[in-house]
């Protein structure tokens, strides 16, 4: 018995099953099927192809290049610097990279102090000797650094305050490797004053990279005065999403502003932007000096994002077949309605799964 069982479990897998089509008068069904039919042909114009554009091959691999430019002139006079002229080389200075010390300063003799080891402040380097009032005190190790130290206190206000009307000039080139495309966020113009006189605008001028700060903090919803007193950073994103079906002309940058410094709740304890940099001089004596400055401002960072599309008939085809499977789908499930579902399941079950041995009988003849 158990070997018969196996055998026709074996012959079994050598029997072909074809499709068989029955009209089944169900109107419940039927209604059913049309709504699959619809909804797929539906998904794949409206969502695929319209929205998702699946006739196109894509490129997301963008290779770009930014060039930026400061322009603005302000006045101060406060009681450290006097009065002074502040042009672009003054305020535009790249963030500097501190080097981090470890803990000393405190000794009781000279063995305390290793002669140059750093202090955790950062102020200078140990000179080896210990300096104390007397035997039985706590003294301080001798530092080799610049006098006097920083001084620690909070800005009051801006010192640049005309500083929001200052403009920052983007230049963006971008190139999509894969269909040899390139283009640049710069007006193709030969009118040479369009630059000095133009300001970006997204209906009249998007092709003008040339940006007033204020208006870039709005933009990311912030007030640039309350910004500039303990700086901040700023994300200006660039997207080309390019339809390269529609032509070059039809290629274009769009420009996205946000607040990068700060976090969703707003109690980060690093909010704010500032770096130090130092200017060097000497006395009539030969002797060197510094000036350390500890600014604060607003930090730009550019981001570059992109991709292009072209018909290609690849993705189109691949696309196409995968419409038609769903609507293979859609009968798959009417049937499993109509074999599980239905109260005459079992007629319809008998009629779609005949088995013909009438064909193999001829056959054996």
């Amino acid at each position: 018995m158990a070997r018969s069982f196996w055998k026709g479990r074996f012959l079994a897998l050598l029997d072909y099953k074809t499709e068989k089509f029955i009209v089944a008068k169900n109107k419940k069904v039927g209604v059913l099927y049309r709504l699959i039919q619809l909804s797929i042909i539906g998904y794949i114009i409206g969502w695929v192809f319209v929205n998702k554009k699946g006739y196109q091959e894509t490129d997301e691999a963008i290779q770009s290049s930014v060039i930026t430019k400061v322009k603005g002139v302000a006045v101060t006079n406060t009681t450290e610097s006097g009065l002074m002229v502040w042009g672009p080389q003054d305020y535009v200075i790249p963030p500097q990279v501190k080097t981090l010390t470890f803990l000393g300063g405190h000794c009781r003799d000279d063995e305390d102090c290793t002669e140059g080891e750093t202090v955790v402040a950062g102020n200078g380097i140990m000179s080896g000797r210990c300096l104390r009032k007397d035997e039985n005190s706590t003294g301080s190790c001798e530092i080799y650094a610049w006098c006097p130290i920083e001084k620690q206190f909070k800005p009051k206000g801006p010192l640049l305050k005309n500083a929001e009307n200052f403009t920052i000039y983007i230049k963006n080139f971008i190139q999509f490797p894969k269909f040899m495309f390139s283009k640049s966020n710069v007006l193709e113009t030969t009118d040479d004053s369009y630059l000095k006189k133009c300001r970006y605008d997204e209906k009249l001028h998007p092709y003008c990279p040339i940006f007033r700060l204020g208006e870039i903090t709005k933009r990311a919803g912030y007030n640039f005065q309350d910004m500039s007193t303990f700086g901040g950073s700023i994300g200006i994103a660039i997207q080309w999403n390019c339809d390269l079906d529609k032509g070059y002309s039809k290629c274009h940058p769009e420009y996205h502003f946000t607040r990068l410094d700060i976090s969703l709740s707003n109690k980060t304890i690093a909010q704010g932007f500032n770096f130090r940099h130092t200017r060097y001089f000497k006395n009539a004596a030969g002797e060197d000096y510094r000036s350390l400055y500890k600014v604060y401002g607003v930090r730009f960072n550019i981001m570059v994002h992109g991709k292009a599309g072209k018909f290609s008939i690849v993705p189109t085809a691949i696309n196409v077949a995968s419409g038609l499977a769903l609507m293979g789908a859609g009968a798959f499930f009417c049937d499993m309605v109509l074999l599980h579902l239905m109260k005459k399941s079992d007629s319809y079950r008998q009629r779609k799964f005949e088995a013909l041995k009438q064909f193999q009988s001829a056959q054996n003849i």
